[in-house]
This record gives structure tokens, C-alpha cells and sequence, in this order.
């Protein structure tokens, strides 16, 4: 599922001239060597300063586990050129796909960019040779579409819908033979991988509304067990990852690429808790981004209600906004099941969910997730108002609701905001209460795609509505 920190953050630092070129070659040779057997933390104390503080450890760490569950390991590499005399840039064939990996090292030889990207044999596939066919969609947006979508792989789809001025315009587009198309995907169905959480949060808020659950409550009071030392964690920690829980429970098999969370039932949830469950960081005192935390939070909220947390979104939730194309799993959906594609734009299976549904398993249409966007507008929805309400400040410029990621803009306002991936798909979505505006994007890019362009086609597309 996405990460806060998408993929791997690129930090170039323009300040040296390459002059030892021996010293690239032992670095590349060492990343592979290290990359291959799994040694991450130690590519992590090869970084800079600079980028220890900017990519943490476990960014660093979940980024190359989930690269090598993708691509695989690193069979050879070819240097090709350095580039902008900043970095050098090699051809790197993994198992799996042929990528770019280019690195800069500082006057210490430590390793300040790190960034990965398909690998293009030439520069005549560069965007001028891929045709931009969305004249009907107005030129400003059109731009921005193809600008990002331009590097996809053949067959990617994006459904993007714009809210403004209380109207919803829907812009889909499919690349085909190297082309950009406009097709009419509003009501096609995606994973939206992580959004889920904001999701999972509300039926937390509903609750909550009903008086049926307390934000400060103890989720282990609805177990027949106690947590390993006696852990109490709240409901709210677990809507705003304050909770302290790990990103992943150690005892989830990622061996399984296509569907990694699919066998992670009650039994293996259960087990973990009372003998394997660990902190990170105290309780409600830092934000660390957990995929277990939510999907805790999901199945607990079902524990409470003595039901499933899918049959309590559905009602909660798809059946009060009309959501009539959201989705628990991806059975039955035939065509109106957009497929999912790997980094090498190749059909890829769909992930499933046990207890760890909370996390990120919904399917859903952007024409669904629009109206769950224009129901923020509603002040009546005080469910989606508590959602909304800040619980803990992440940064200066960022703090976080239920599930809702907050985000200042330069004049001042919250702009509310998540994302999602899975191995076949990337989503994000941004919204404004204060101008009433909002902007969804599902598509079939994976989330391990190397080239991230779905977030900033996002908050770009929002920029361009203000005007």
C-alpha cells in the first residue's frame, strides 16, 4: 500500500563535479551487492546526512523491500552517462525489469540522491514522439494530464474528477500506442489502496457520533485476550497513526507478490497481538504511518458492533452517499474491473483483504468517490466533520484528522488529502472545504512504478481549479 513517502525520495545536491568515477563504480557495486542480500540498513548508513534526516530508515527500508518484490534482484548493470554532471546513471537489469538507477555521491563519498526510473534506450522515446489527443478537455487541464501521464505504460487509465462551483467534471484517459486519449472511465472500478484508511476512519467517526464508541476507548477491550504486556492502544492513535504500532505486524508473509495480505486472518492478527506486538514509539507522542494500525482499527470497529467492518462501511457509508460502484473485493466485477498493470505495464492480479481490510482494500469509481468529496461540503455530515478535525500536528505544515492528512496551503487554508497504491494501482485525492473543491484520481499505475506522478498531477489539477 502507499506510503506518505512515495516510493523513494530523489535528492540531488548540486555542488560537486565527478571527477573520481572509480568511486561510482564501488557504490553501485556495493548497492547491488547489498540490495541483493538484503542489507538495507546498511545502504541506509551509506546516505548523507542530509538524506538519513529527509528518508528515514523505514522509508528507506520499505521502499527496497518493496523494489525487490517487484523487480527482484539485481542481475548486472551498464553505466551509460553522467548526467547534468550531478549524478550518474546506470542500466540495471533486475529479474524482473530493466530500470535506471542513478546516484550522487557527496565530497565524502556518501550517497546524497538515489533515484530509480524506467530505463529508455534512447531519447527519440522521449514525450514529443507521444501524441496528445484531449483536445476536448480544456487546454490547462489537458496539459497537466498529459504532462504526467506522457511516461506510463501503454494501456495505463486515469479517471480523474474535478469538483468546482458545485459541479463534477470527469476527465478519463487511456494511453494507447503511444498516445493519450480521452475515454469515459467515471464509473469504472479501481483499488484505491491507502484512501481506504480515510474511509476506515469515518465509520470510526460514526460511531462515534452514535455514541456507540469513545475516541479515547481501548481497542484491546474488545478482545478475549490481553496485548502482549498489556498494551493499551486507543481508537484515535489508531485514525492517526500516533499509536506507535509498526508499519507491517512482523509475522505478515510479503512472499506472496501477488496477493501479500490475502492469508493474514484472525489467527495470524490474533497471534501477533499477544505475543509478538511491539511499539515503535510511545502512544499519541509521534506520527508513524502504520498499515497495521488501520487495519486494526478496521476489524476492531467490526469486533465492537459484532459484525464484519465490511457490512459497517457498507452501511455506514456506501448505502448513506450512494456509493453504488464501491466494492469490498474485486469478485465479480467483470468489465467494469479496470486491470490492474506492474511496473512493466503487465496485467497483475487483484490484492485481497482479510483483517487488514482497513488498510486498503476498497474498490471503488471516481464517480463514488466524488460524492463522498461533495459530502464534505455538507456541514450536517458531522461524522465526516469530526474526520476532519485536526488530532495531531505532524509538522508545521502538516497535521493529521481521522485518517485525513492536513495540509496548509499559502493562503492559509487546510487542504485535506490522502493517497493509495497497491502492486497494480495508485489513487490520490485532495479536497478543500473552505472553497469547495476537490480533485480524485484513480488509475492502473502501480504504486511501485518508479515515475511518481500521480500525487503531483493531484495537487497541480487543485492549483489550476482555485484560479
Amino acid at each position: 500500500m502507499k506510503k506518505i513517502f512515495s516510493l523513494l525520495l530523489t535528492i540531488l545536491i548540486n555542488k560537486q563535479i565527478f571527477a573520481q568515477t572509480e568511486n561510482y563504480k564501488a557504490k553501485i557495486d556495493e548497492f547491488q551487492t547489498k540490495y541483493n542480500a538484503g542489507k538495507y540498513d546498511e545502504i541506509f548508513h551509506s546516505f548523507s546526512t542530509e538524506m538519513k534526516k529527509t528518508l528515514p530508515f523505514e522509508s528507506t527500508n520499505e521502499f527496497l523491500k518493496s523494489l525487490k518484490l517487484q523487480a527482484g534482484k539485481i542481475e548486472n548493470k551498464e553505466f551509460i552517462k553522467y548526467e547534468e554532471e550531478t549524478y550518474a546513471s546506470y542500466k540495471t537489469k533486475f529479474e524482473k525489469a530493466v530500470l535506471s538507477v542513478n546516484i550522487s555521491l557527496n565530497e565524502n563519498n556518501q550517497i546524497d540522491g538515489l533515484f530509480i526510473t524506467p530505463y529508455k534506450e534512447s531519447a527519440t522515446l522521449e514525450a514529443n514522439n507521444i501524441a496528445n489527443v484531449l483536445s476536448r478537455y480544456p487546454k490547462e487541464i489537458a496539459q497537466i494530464v498529459y504532462s504526467k501521464a506522457k511516461d506510463f505504460p501503454n494501456s495505463t487509465q486515469l479517471s480523474i474528477a474535478v469538483i468546482k462551483n458545485r459541479k463534477t467534471n470527469y476527465y478519463g484517459i487511456i494511453k494507447e500506442n503511444d498516445s493519450i486519449k480521452p475515454i469515459e472511465n467515471q464509473r469504472k472500478v479501481f483499488e484505491i489502496g491507502s484512501i481506504t484508511k480515510v474511509f476506515t476512519s469515518t465509520v470510526l467517526a460514526s460511531l462515534v457520533e452514535d455514541k456507540k464508541i469513545n475516541l479515547a476507548d481501548h481497542v484491546d477491550s474488545y478482545y478475549h485476550f490481553k496485548f502482549k504486556e498489556n498494551t493499551n492502544i486507543s481508537f484515535e492513535s489508531l485514525a492517526n497513526h500516533t499509536s506507535g504500532l509498526p508499519r507491517l505486524p512482523e509475522n505478515l508473509d510479503l512472499s506472496n507478490e501477488s496477493n501479500p495480505y490475502q492469508d493474514y486472518g484472525k489467527k495470524e492478527l490474533e497471534n501477533y497481538l499477544k505475543n509478538s506486538l511491539t511499539l515503535e514509539n510511545k502512544p499519541s507522542k509521534s506520527y508513524a504511518y502504520s498499515n497495521l494500525g488501520a487495519g486494526l482499527l478496521g476489524y476492531t470497529l467490526g469486533l465492537s458492533q459484532k459484525t464484519s467492518f465490511q457490512e459497517l462501511l457498507k452501511k455506514k457509508i456506501f448505502d448513506k452517499y450512494k456509493m453504488m460502484n464501491s466494492f469490498t473485493n474485486s469478485q465479480n466485477l467483470g468489465g467494469k474491473l479496470i486491470k490492474g498493470l506492474d511496473i512493466n505495464g503487465e496485467i497483475i492480479p487483484n490484492w485481497d483483504f482479510d483483517v487488514l481490510f482497513g488498510g486498503g482494500g476498497i474498490l471503488s469509481t471516481t464517480e463514488d468517490l466524488a460524492k463522498f468529496a461533495a459530502a464534505q461540503f455538507n456541514s450536517k455530515n458531522k461524522e465526516l466533520a469530526l474526520t476532519r478535525r485536526p488530532t495531531f500536528d505532524i509538522s508545521e505544515k502538516m497535521k493529521i484528522g481521522l485518517g485525513w492528512h492536513i495540509l496548509k496551503s499559502e493562503n492559509g487554508q487546510n487542504i485535506f488529502w490522502h493517497n493509495g497504491g497497491t502492486a497494480g494501482y495508485s489513487s490520490s485525492m485532495t479536497l478543500s472545504t473552505d472553497n469547495k473543491t476537490a480533485v480524485i484520481i484513480l488509475s492502473n499505475v502501480s504504486s511501485f512504478n518508479p515515475i511518481e506522478n500521480i500525487d503531483p498531477m493531484c495537487f497541480e489539477l487543485m492549483q489550476e481549479i482555485k484560479k
